[in-house]
């Protein structure tokens, strides 16, 4: 029988885990969209050899399992010589992994940019750095908002497989709970409502921030 009341004295073990979480989820997602927005612009304008460097490391991080990426971060790194935290290695992990599938996403807004946009640019004499910021990134990131968006919620789900290195997030507060009252069912469901929950919130969160940006823009 379900008796989800046994779930009531580990309440703050599943905010503490969700609070990891959220914690990880907004360091990555911003460090993840810097590395993508650095490395789609390489692909985009860098020169022959750094596009092909950016390339291989988007192939790479794109076809291979994200657990794979953390163990060998967390357990392959140490063997020479780079030790790292629980915590450190997520965060490297997290950051790499979003920062290779929002470079495809990034770069494929800023391959939609027309070049006769960079030529009106230069006739109103803006330099290099307006004619990105004001011309390019922000129709860019405009058209692929949605997209990007959606792969930092889907990262944030992913971000689950943390606890097999011993991160205190949601998943590994599930995994501690079940252990000592053994009501497995009852603890699964609460944080897969917690994570459906925190997943809503970001999608809602961005709405908010996207419409905020772009309705600037539009009345700039």
């Amino acid at each position: 029988m379900l008796n989800f009341s046994d779930l009531l004295p580990y309440t703050d073990v599943f905010l503490g885990g969700l609070l990891t979480t959220i914690e990880l989820t907004v360091l990555t997602t911003f460090l993840g969209v810097m590395v993508g927005t650095l490395c789609a612009s390489i692909r985009q304008y860098g020169n022959k050899a750094s596009r092909r460097v950016v390339t291989a490391y988007v192939e790479l991080i794109r076809n291979t399992p994200f657990i794979v990426q953390l163990f060998f971060i967390f357990f392959g790194l140490p063997s020479i010589g780079f030790l790292l935290t629980p915590w450190q290695a997520s965060i490297i992990a997290l950051t790499i992994n979003l920062g290779a599938y929002s470079t495809e996403i990034i770069r494929a807004g800023l391959s939609n940019i027309p070049k006769g946009q960079w030529e009106a640019a230069k006739v109103l004499g803006m330099n290099f750095r307006q004619t990105l910021m004001r011309v390019v990134f922000t129709p860019a990131f405009e058209k692929i908002y949605p997209a990007l968006t959606s792969q930092c919620i889907i990262v944030m789900l992913g971000s689950a497989v943390l606890s097999q290195i011993s991160v205190q997030d949601l998943t590994y507060a599930a995994n501690l709970v079940q252990s000592r009252n053994f009501r497995a069912f009852e603890s699964y469901v609460v944080t897969a409502l917690m994570y459906l929950g925190l997943a809503m919130l970001m999608r809602y969160v961005f709405s908010l921030i996207g419409k905020r940006v772009f309705a600037y823009r539009e009345v700039r």
